[in-house]
């Protein structure tokens, strides 16, 4: 057996023990139990970002509505989908299959995303994408059975792109994961730099996953002269060229890096002297206001090291208005039918400890506050996670795309 598929195997198999025991509650006749399978990447680039993290936050949700007490009983299941559709596939049509999964969230990855939103509108189940980026979700292909959640490659673009162009960096060079939430955010950046008058000087896309030497295209970047050198990537990639742009000394001469979806675990990887003054968006911190403080203060007790982004933070929130949307349905109707839950799902106004006030629109995109943050020096930080000034707040209506533009068919133009 080859590494890779040995790797393909265990993924699979990280479900086999709640299946089991999923199996022998049908046959006890039970079946008023919500099970909610957390698909994401446990081993891969974006391990901190999504991972065991997003787990711990899915449960938060669960424990903070008191369901148990309600008579509504919630299981989870996790699952690594190494950052391969095939594999991610395979998890997710055995927990529809045979495993009775409702509900299927965190998918940080977009190319996966997008092929677990046509088998969910397949088997008419839920999935509430907290994790992957691509605006497409929302857009073309959007579905009855989808909510994007977090964030999208389009808010990201819009609100970062048009800020710095605005601020006079007017020349950019894009450094981009070669895959498809890679180029669509390169595509929407690149679209909001050149409507701000702004000119894109090129681009270079690097193998994606498993790319650890970025220095060649680094050195692409600095000859390009470019203002801007941003980074169409995420996770531990984003880290990585960070540091290695640093050591190339883009910085001294004069070129400014942007993280194009950076995360406080990001900035926790790199450290504070490489990723000083970095400027990026983000629509959780967890020392925003008192209410994102306390939900940080429930979770952080189980992650002590690996505090909640706005991932994590997203995965929370989506399972929490799920949960509430079951319970408002009731559990036989909410596993009778996903595309039920999903219309309730949008009828409910949104409210949570990590976003405040949202609202979910007839396309399926979530919509909340986006926030721009630059990264204090390690002389401004207080301690330990204490990260980001906060530069200024935007409105979900003008963070996100309008949904006019989309394309989503479930629109009534």
């Amino acid at each position: 057996m080859t590494d890779l598929t040995r790797r393909a195997t265990l993924g699979v198999a990280a479900a086999l023990p709640f299946a089991g025991g999923a199996r022998a509650q049908m046959r006890d006749g039970t079946r008023d139990v919500i099970r909610i399978g957390v698909l994401a990447d446990f081993s891969g680039p974006y391990r901190d970002t999504s991972g065991p993290t997003s787990v711990v936050c899915a449960r938060q949700a669960a424990e903070d509505l008191g369901l148990a007490a309600r008579g509504i009983r919630v299981e989870f299941v996790q699952g690594d989908h190494q950052n391969r559709p095939d594999v991610a596939l395979a998890l997710a049509r055995r927990w529809i299959d045979q495993d009775s999964v409702d509900m299927i969230t965190e998918v940080n990855n977009s190319a996966i995303a997008l092929a677990v939103a046509e088998l969910v509108r397949e088997k008419d189940k839920v999935q509430v994408a907290t994790g992957a980026a691509g605006a497409a979700l929302t857009g073309d292909r959007c579905s009855t059975n989808t909510i994007h959640w977090t964030y999208d490659t389009w808010m990201f673009a819009n609100v970062l792109g048009r800020a710095a162009v605005r601020a006079g960096s007017d020349t950019w060079f894009f450094v981009t994961a070669d895959y498809g939430f890679g180029h669509q955010l390169e595509r929407d950046t690149a679209a909001a730099v050149t409507a701000e008058g702004g000119r894109i000087l090129g681009g270079v896309k690097f193998p994606f996953p498993g790319t650890t030497d970025f220095s060649s295209f680094i050195l692409q970047a600095q000859s390009s002269r470019a203002k801007v050198v941003a980074f169409a990537s995420a996770g531990a990639d984003t880290v990585n060229c960070i540091k290695q742009a640093q050591e190339f000394g883009l910085v001294r001469r004069g070129q400014k890096l942007l993280a194009m979806i950076a995360f406080t675990t990001d900035i926790h990887a790199m450290g504070l002297a490489t990723a000083q003054g970095l400027l990026l968006c983000e629509v959780f911190y967890w020392d925003l206001n008192p209410r994102t403080r306390a939900f940080t203060d429930r979770v952080r007790p189980r992650t002590p090291n690996n505090w909640p982004n706005q991932e994590h933070a997203g995965t929370y929130s989506g399972t929490l208005h799920y949960l509430k949307a079951v319970a408002d349905l009731g559990v036989p109707a909410a596993k009778a039918s996903g595309r039920a839950v999903i219309e309730r799902m949008k009828a409910m106004p949104t409210d949570d400890d990590a976003f405040g006030p949202g609202l979910i629109r007839p396309d399926g995109r979530k919509i909340h506050p986006a926030h721009l943050f630059e990264v204090k020096t390690p002389g401004e930080s207080r301690g330990p996670w204490d990260y980001y000034k906060h530069l200024g707040t935007i409105s979900g209506e003008e963070a996100f795309r309008p949904v006019a533009l989309g394309g989503c068919p479930l629109v009534r133009t």
